[in-house]
């Protein structure tokens, strides 16, 4: 967990410096994912000249399907259905739609954070394993397998996707946790590249929770790991 550095004084003590808060903004409507990008993009270049503080955006996309920078052609099996986006995320295929909760991290690793890209999604990981804890979910990470993972009848399901890029040790893009999505909507990719597993939601597990329940869960966590 980073720590306020410490500053000098006219006086030569050492003074403490406060660290600028994370912004949390939380869309209430659907944003459509070109915006998204758009807006990521923006507050990113903010961050970098030091005119925009660090962000944790949560919101939910309309249906669409997005291409990580890993996907492969054949992992898109119904292009009809939702629109497809290609996207410059780590990662392979992925669905965003209603009722997953998405949360965009745009962080300085380098300015205030350790500058650890392995140490960085490690911290998402547990994030979200805290986050579903509250909920009495078991998350699990597995070799190979990048995400958020539970145990199921007969197996195991993905219940949450990570995908992230950097711009100079600035973070964007982020996770994105099943709270009640349709999961037939799935049907159209090979989720993450990975054909043995399916998909699963809080919802499909027996979990009553509103999106508020999850945004505060969230937020919880959040400052458990990255303080």
């Amino acid at each position: 967990m980073a720590t306020a550095r410490p500053a000098r004084s006219d006086t030569g003590t050492t003074v403490a410096t406060a660290r600028p808060a994370v912004e949390w903004s939380v869309s209430p409507e659907p944003v459509h994912y070109p915006d998204a990008v758009a807006a990521m993009e923006e507050r990113v270049a903010g961050i970098l000249a030091r005119r925009a503080p660090e962000q944790v955006w949560l919101l939910e996309h309309p249906p669409l399907y997005t291409a990580g920078t890993s996907a492969q052609s054949d992992d898109l099996l119904d292009a009809s259905g939702f629109p497809v986006f290609k996207s410059g995320r780590g990662g392979q295929y992925t669905y965003h739609g209603p009722g997953q909760r998405v949360a965009y991290v745009m962080l300085d690793l380098a300015a205030r954070r350790r500058m650890d890209l392995r140490c960085f999604v490690r911290d998402l990981e547990q994030w979200l394993i805290g986050t579903l804890a509250e909920f009495g979910i078991v998350g699990m990470c597995r070799s190979g397998r990048v995400g958020i993972w539970v145990e199921t009848n007969g197996g195991e399901a993905k219940i949450a996707a990570i995908g992230v890029r950097v711009r100079r040790w600035v973070t964007f893009h982020g996770v994105s946790l099943n709270v009640a999505p349709d999961l037939a909507h799935y049907r159209g990719i090979v989720a993450c590249g990975i054909r043995e597993h399916g998909v699963t939601s809080l919802a499909a597990l027996g979990v009553e929770a509103t999106m508020a329940d999850v945004d505060r869960a969230l937020r919880r966590n959040f400052d458990a790991v990255f303080g």
